[in-house]
């Protein structure tokens, strides 16, 4: 069964505000710029707030970094890093871990979809051992390994690799065709995000609350079903618009929404 949740704070409060809208999971967005060893340090605590609220750990993502450097070499810092972040994953029971990867210009797309590959298996086998497997987000940022022409080298080399999905970014920066790809991919999805988004006349206008935007949620909800697909749906508040008093609204109104398309 599908396992609603939203994007919150590594905390206690962050875990708290989850579980009083009476949500069942929580997700970290742990990004450029964040230590990874300060994450760490903290899976005690985030076990102890897991377990008194009640609410898991649904995944945790990292966005933003290079992973390769000009040359097309994978920056072993960063593959430290994210192998620390596969290692908080295992200790606070997160079953998915989502990255990207960078595109180094002055490569072909072969090569940099063949050095990806080789970041991303190198990720794929050290989560295997951990029990944490690994997807790829569907963002642009800092991330070239987002639709379909890039999965089809990528992750047609790792068949244990799968994707983080957000139909707001196919809208915004890709094709446009969400169903299509869920259709095609839905069998590799490993990790939901919900987020509306509105666009009028080729223009983004705003992100509002999944349910008052132009996504087709009750289509995409059939088609997870479809899938068989059985992971979290993580609320992501991204409006410049629904913030506050209106923000919280908005987040409940989601919930609710969404919740009427939840079996079970």
């Amino acid at each position: 069964m599908m396992t609603l949740g939203m994007i919150e704070n590594w905390s206690e409060a962050g875990f708290r505000k989850v579980a009083g809208h009476g949500l069942k999971a929580i997700e970290f967005c742990y990004n450029i710029g964040q230590d990874p060893t300060a994450l760490m340090a903290l899976a005690g605590d985030v076990r102890g707030w897991r377990d008194a609220t009640g609410v898991k750990v649904g995944a945790v993502g990292r966005w933003g970094t290079d992973k390769l450097a000009k040359d097309g070499a994978v920056i072993e810092d960063e593959l430290k890093g994210s192998k620390t972040m596969i290692d908080f994953c295992a200790a606070v029971g997160a079953p998915v871990f989502n990255t990207g990867v960078n595109f180094v210009e002055g490569l072909s797309l072969l090569d940099n979809c063949n050095a990806a590959a080789g970041f991303l298996g190198e990720l794929v086998d050290y989560g295997k051992a951990k029990g944490v497997k690994i997807a790829t987000y569907n963002c642009h940022w800092n991330n070239f390994v987002r639709e379909p022409s890039a999965w089809k080298l990528v992750h047609g080399k790792l068949p244990d690799l799968g994707l983080k999905y957000d139909s707001s970014h196919t809208i915004n920066s890709g094709s446009g065709d969400y169903l299509g790809e869920i259709a095609e991919w839905g069998d590799r999805i490993y990790h939901v995000h919900v987020k509306g988004t509105l666009n009028v006349h080729g223009k983004h206008v705003d992100d509002p609350p999944a349910g008052l935007d132009m996504i087709n949620w009750r289509a995409e909800m059939g088609l997870l079903y479809a899938k068989k697909y059985d992971g979290m749906l993580s609320i992501e508040p991204h409006s410049g618009v629904w913030k506050g008093e209106m923000g919280e609204w908005g987040v409940r109104f989601t919930i609710d929404y969404i919740r009427e398309m939840i079996y079970g």
